[in-house]
C-alpha cells in the first residue's frame, strides 16, 4: 500500500468488507478505479459462537476481510462503487463497514494521539479494536479482552493482495506470521479493553505489536 500523505485537516477512514472467498482481490480492484491506493485481503475464525459474529458473517472461515485505508471522501466514494458492483444489498454477498481512525499506539513512528477533537465530537456507539500480534499470541489477547468485558473476537491470518508490492497498514508490515485480532465492543468497554491487552501483552516494548482503535461509522449489506 502507497504511503498516504494528507494535508492535517483531512480525515483517514479504513474500510472493512467481509466478502465470499475468492473476491476479495476484485473488491480491492474496484477500489483501486475510485482512488483507493491498495488494501490487504485476509481471511479470519472467529473465537466464539453467537449471533453479533453470525451477524457479521464471521463465523464462516470461507469469508476474505479486505482492509483498505483512504482519505474520507474516497472512502464513501469506494464504498458507493463497491456497493453496487458487488450487489452488497443482495443477501450474502458480503458486508462492508467504515471506520474512523480513533487511536494507534505500539508504533514509534506514528505515534498516539486524538483524533476526536479533528472530527469534532460525535455520539460513538460501538468501536473495533484491532491487535497485531506474532503468530501465537492472538489466543492470549482475547483472554485479556474478555477480563475487560469483551465477549470475543476475531482472529485474522494475513496475506497481501498482490505478490509485487510490500503491503502494509499504518507503515507495519502485514505477514503472514502475524495474527490480527478484531474486537467489536461497546465504546464505553474500549478503554478498559485496551488497557488489560496492552499489560498482558506488554505492548508498549518494541517487537510486541500495536493496537489501533476505529469508531464505527457507514454499514453496507447488513440486516
Amino acid at each position: 500500500m502507497k504511503t498516504l500523505n494528507l494535508p492535517a485537516d483531512q480525515e483517514l477512514e479504513l474500510i472493512c468488507m467481509i466478502v465470499n472467498f475468492g473476491k476479495g482481490s476484485a473488491a480491492v480492484k474496484i477500489a483501486k478505479q475510485c482512488q483507493v491506493t491498495g488494501g490487504t485481503v485476509v481471511l479470519g475464525r472467529g473465537t466464539i459462537k453467537n449471533r453479533v459474529l453470525e451477524f457479521l458473517e464471521l463465523n464462516d472461515s470461507r469469508k476474505e476481510i479486505v482492509l483498505m485505508i483512504a482519505e474520507k471522501t474516497t472512502a464513501n466514494r469506494a464504498l458507493e462503487t463497491l456497493n453496487k458492483e458487488l450487489a452488497l444489498h443482495k443477501p450474502n454477498h458480503g458486508i462492508a463497514l467504515s471506520f474512523s481512525v480513533a487511536d494507534l499506539f505500539g508504533h514509534t513512528s506514528c505515534p498516539s494521539q486524538d483524533n476526536k477533537e479533528k472530527r469534532g465530537e460525535q455520539d460513538i456507539m460501538y468501536q473495533a479494536v484491532f491487535t497485531i500480534v506474532d503468530k501465537g499470541n492472538a489466543e492470549d489477547v482475547i483472554r485479556a479482552a474478555n477480563k475487560a468485558g469483551a465477549r470475543g473476537g476475531t482472529i485474522i491470518n494475513a496475506r497481501g493482495s498482490g505478490i509485487h508490492e510490500t503491503q502494509t497498514l499504518f507503515s507495519m508490515p502485514i505477514e503472514p506470521e502475524k495474527e490480527m485480532v478484531m474486537i467489536i465492543c461497546k465504546a464505553t468497554l474500549t478503554d478498559s479493553i485496551v488497557t488489560s491487552i496492552k499489560e498482558d501483552i506488554r505492548i508498549d516494548e518494541p517487537g510486541k505489536g500495536i493496537i489501533f482503535i476505529l469508531d464505527v461509522n457507514k454499514t453496507y449489506g447488513l440486516y
